[in-house]
């Protein structure tokens, strides 16, 4: 039975209990939660019920990249997964996500999810994007990222030979990862929206749209070269 870690990053944020809870309650059961706490000065009190049922890691403030590097390097897990602090898992996801990995023999994969609000609410119908070829998914990828980072589940096979996040970037360290995964590795969805992701004020794509959109330039033309190959190569197949 395959083992899950997923790993949480937390820096001052109110809604750490409520992921913590989601976490607890998903369906498949072997599976490990490793909170990393990247230096909070808040909320922390909010993780003490929780603590006889994860792995609770502090460290100094170094970023989100840093705080998952740190957690990958304790994990167990076969695959491992992620969730920001202020989102939700629905209670089947690993599972569902697991087994359909499983079954096509996929390294990576990514899911469908929904917006919510301060409450919880859902705001937005599904969203997913899942291009219908390879060729159409690396000219999307090319464009921007189209993957929720929570979303995803990798075997841990991928980070042994692709590496961990780039710690210098502080905002695209996911998209980064999955311009360098998908040069040597297929990318699998499943469609059912098995994430919760949380629309507030104070969350860090709206904090620091202006420094997102700066380094997100930055990793288009860090892979341009490679992802161009990658282009051409899918092209002489068609």
């Amino acid at each position: 039975m395959s083992k899950v870690s997923i790993i949480v990053p937390f820096y001052n944020c109110p809604y750490i209990d409520k992921a913590l809870e989601s976490l607890i309650n998903q369906t498949y059961k072997n599976i490990e939660i490793i909170v990393v706490d990247d230096g909070s000065t808040l909320y922390s009190e909010r993780i003490e019920p929780f603590l006889d049922k994860i792995l609770f890691i502090e460290k100094e403030n170094g970023g989100t990249a840093s705080a998952l590097n740190t957690g990958i390097e304790h994990a167990t897990g076969d695959y491992i997964c992620w969730l920001s602090s202020d989102d939700i898992f629905s209670p089947e996801k690993t599972e569902i996500q697991l087994h359909s990995m499983r079954r096509v023999n996929a390294p990576f994969s990514y899911t469908s999810y929904y917006c919510i609000d301060d409450n919880g609410e859902i705001i937005t119908p599904i969203i997913g994007i899942n291009p219908p070829t390879r060729l159409e998914f690396i000219k999307a990828m090319i464009r921007g990222n189209i993957i929720n980072g929570c979303s995803v589940m990798i075997q841990r096979e991928v980070f042994e030979q692709i590496g961990f996040f780039d710690e210098a970037l502080l905002y695209t360290h996911d998209y980064d990862l999955w311009l360098r995964i998908m040069q040597n590795f297929k990318f699998h969805f499943v469609p059912q929206p098995l994430l919760q992701y949380r629309i507030h004020t104070q969350m860090g794509s709206k904090r620091f749209a202006g420094s997102i959109k700066k380094e997100n330039r930055l990793v288009i033309n860090r892979h341009h070269a490679k992802m161009k190959k990658l282009l051409i190569a899918e092209l002489k197949k068609q």
